[in-house]
């Protein structure tokens, strides 16, 4: 065998291995609306000739329901960590293996081996952050690091509130507010938690998303919401500040991940490395204002954005957040039950 043969040979093997850096084609991501960076899309399209479709969910629920009822034609989605179990248990994702992926170095300590997916062998970060308090302070002047503000409203912000329409960090927020821990199924803590919400409810203004467009018309005075979020407020309206309630709050952390039905399994896995790059994790982050979970990021992010008090808050105040557990499948029905009356 001459040597021109033998390098032949070798080369195409190593095109087969590594045939990925070659990729074309398609790749459909399902995500969370306004969640998606158009220049980390145009960036992995330029590299790897990847024409890449980016559709909308507003709620992990919705997102879980369609991907279940079949023909959606996705390969990609990216649930919330207390949804990544119920993913993985219903049979609907890939293993990926993120964790022998050349960028899974980047991932940081914190983030490698979560309880919702013990070595990563199925999603990659996406983004982090926690559920607070964002307040309008020229309209309220008192404490708001705590989730009275949506469920014993002052006076001030009667009427002017508004509640993120997400059932797990809604319930959760008030089971924390009266006592209990997430996930509880003590019948008197949930009598406490459904009493308190629809009580509280003749207050609200709204149940919505799409709230940093409403601080900054000061149409709302506050809401239960996302720290992303209330960066994004405060840029647009100077008196936004964000709280974190001392009765304890929600942390939370999506993930991407690859469905079983993908039709574009390789694009896919391309994408989640791709992601844990630090440059790439930064222009998901400068998009959406949300820490990434990939280490050296931040020194490509905007010096404004990766100082900021939502994404680096007090230390003594960021204490009482905690990661919401995945459910039992007999709270997750005590919480719908109290869901559906509150949308009453």
């Amino acid at each position: 065998m001459t040597q021109f043969i033998k390098k032949s040979i070798v080369a195409l093997a190593m095109v087969a291995i590594s045939g990925s850096v070659f990729a074309a084609g398609e790749l459909n991501l399902y995500n969370w609306g306004n969640y998606t960076s158009p220049d980390l899309i145009a960036k992995f399209e330029k590299a790897y000739d990847v024409k890449v479709t980016v559709t909308d969910y507003d709620s992990n629920s919705g997102a879980l329901a369609k991907v279940k009822a079949g023909g959606h034609g996705f390969d990609m989605v990216v649930p919330s960590a207390n949804y990544i179990q119920i993913w993985i248990n219903e049979g609907l994702l890939i293993e990926t293996r993120p964790d022998q992926m050349s960028n899974f170095k980047n991932v940081a300590k914190d983030f490698n081996n979560p309880s919702w997916d013990p070595g990563r062998h199925y999603s990659v970060p996406w983004q982090w952050g926690s559920v607070g308090m964002i307040v309008d302070t020229s309209v309220y002047k008192g404490d708001i690091n705590t989730s009275a503000i949506f469920l014993d409203p002052p006076d001030e912000l009667k009427g002017k509130i508004n509640v993120a329409p997400e059932m797990n960090d809604v319930i959760s927020s008030a089971i924390m507010y009266v006592g209990g821990e997430p996930c509880t199924t003590d019948k008197a803590i949930l009598r406490k938690v459904r009493d308190k919400l629809v009580a509280a409810k003749k207050h609200w203004l709204s149940m919505d998303y799409g709230m940093v467009e409403k601080f900054a018309g000061r149409d709302v005075a506050a809401s239960l919401y996302w720290n992303g979020a209330a960066y994004r407020a405060r840029e647009k309206n100077p008196d936004v500040r964000y709280g974190l309630p001392q009765e304890g709050f929600a942390l939370w952390m999506d993930s991407i991940v690859v469905l079983k039905d993908a039709k574009n399994v390789e694009n896919a896995k391309l994408f989640q490395n791709f992601v844990m790059d630090p440059e790439n994790a930064a222009l998901i982050s400068s998009f959406a204002s949300y820490a990434n979970g990939i280490t050296g990021s931040e020194k490509y992010m905007p010096e404004k954005l990766r100082t900021s008090e939502e994404i680096n808050p007090d230390p003594k105040l960021a204490a009482a957040g905690k990661f919401l557990p995945a459910c039992s499948p007999e709270a997750t029905k005590m919480y719908t039950a109290i869901w559906t009356e509150l949308q009453k």
